[in-house]
């Protein structure tokens, strides 16, 4: 039997796919390109036994989105620029208590105002080094409304397997734009519920990591006491001074992360075997690149694609591939360059020419102007 396909919005994407993946609350509040994501679950949450909070500020928001993870909910909240600073100190709380939740940021120009109704891509590092202090991080990104839906369920599971907060990259122009989307049935996509308890609850201790360097969460008021704070602390959550148990706790954190790589991070190579030229390109950027690289090829230039749909864990391993074999690597993104950052890090040494095209007009970055940039060196 054929697959029902709608034709949907991006924002409305992410809404599919929190439901699909079992969220049952959101914490949130309005902010332009995301409004959407709200208007939305604030009707279809309550109609699936789900709780929607419009709270009186994003860093009520945030707290209210923690909350309810705490109490045992897959939770969501979707933002912008300017909410997404607003959220980063309690952002930092979740992830030293490791509270898992899906935090949907639809970017736009910054920083401050600027132009709340285009598209940006500016908001890369703050997904990585948003919060202060050491601590992981995961940030998915996309670039068609199918994958919207889809990567809203990857980050729900990678949240809920691990326990932290995840990040879903979006921007204006996938947020707004439609598309055809193929609507999974039940089953076709993994769904993932975090680990819970099964001792005695008087055995419980919250911050006791099994094997995977993730410790069972309980719901809070399930009869499994526990203490949680945003201060150093002991397996059972209460504070500690102890410096060193500090620093182990904060590795082990980032080791779950780390030493997951391969399941985490997820790429699309396109003609990248015989290519001499790379384009680094996520998000809407990367539509244009695709259409950039079929122009080349058409021309006889070897130009490859690689894209990542996960931003952060940056896909080191996956770029490390090509030390040696491309000429130049192009890395277009609406920002003043933050993914090339990253990118020359990785590759230092063995690519002659790194190069960026950087844009921030709140205009998309065109197939044109990527294929000049391309035919710059021929």
């Amino acid at each position: 039997m054929a697959k029902e396909v709608k034709f949907l919005q991006g924002n409305e994407a992410v809404c599919e796919g929190a439901l699909y993946a079992g969220c049952t609350f959101y914490g949130g509040y309005p902010i332009t390109p995301s409004t959407e994501v709200a208007e939305i679950l604030a009707a279809r949450l309550p109609k699936v036994g789900g709780r929607f909070v419009q709270m009186e500020d994003e860093i009520a928001a945030m707290a209210a989105t923690l909350g309810g993870s705490i109490a045992g909910r897959k939770s969501l909240t979707a933002t912008s620029g300017p909410g997404m600073s607003l959220k980063m100190e309690n952002l930092g709380y979740g992830y030293l208590t490791e509270v898992p939740c899906v935090i949907v940021n639809v970017m736009r120009g910054g920083p401050s105002t600027v132009l709340p109704t285009g598209p940006g891509q500016s908001d890369v590092m703050q997904a990585r080094w948003g919060t202060h202090g050491d601590h992981p991080a995961v940030a998915l990104t996309h670039s068609t409304v199918q994958e919207q839906l889809e990567e809203t369920v990857r980050a729900f599971n990678i949240a809920e397997k691990y326990r932290l907060p995840v990040i879903l990259l979006t921007d204006e122009i996938i947020g707004h734009m439609r598309e055809a989307v193929e609507m999974p049935e039940p089953g076709d996509l993994e769904v993932i519920d975090r680990k819970r308890p099964t001792c005695d609850p008087k055995d419980y201790l919250p911050y006791a990591p099994e094997a995977d360097g993730v410790a069972p969460m309980a719901d809070f008021g399930s009869g499994y006491r526990y203490h949680i704070t945003g201060l150093n602390h002991l397996p059972d959550g209460f504070p500690s001074n102890d410096g060193k148990l500090a620093q182990a706790d904060e590795i082990r954190q980032q080791n779950k992360i780390d030493d997951n790589y391969d399941e985490i991070v997820k790429v699309e190579e396109m003609d990248c075997e015989d290519a001499e030229i790379m384009i680094f390109a996520f998000g809407s950027t990367a539509r244009s690149a695709k259409e950039a690289v079929k122009a080349a090829r058409a021309e006889g230039i070897k130009v490859g694609l690689l894209r990542p749909l996960t931003i952060w864990p940056f896909p080191d391993k996956h770029l490390q591939k090509y030390k040696g074999k491309v000429n130049r690597i192009i890395v277009p993104e609406m920002n003043l360059g933050q993914t090339i950052l990253e990118v020359q890090r990785v590759m230092e040494g063995t690519v002659p020419s790194i190069e960026g095209i950087q844009q921030i007009d709140s205009e998309p970055i065109t197939p044109v102007t990527i294929l000049n940039k391309i035919k710059e060196g021929k």
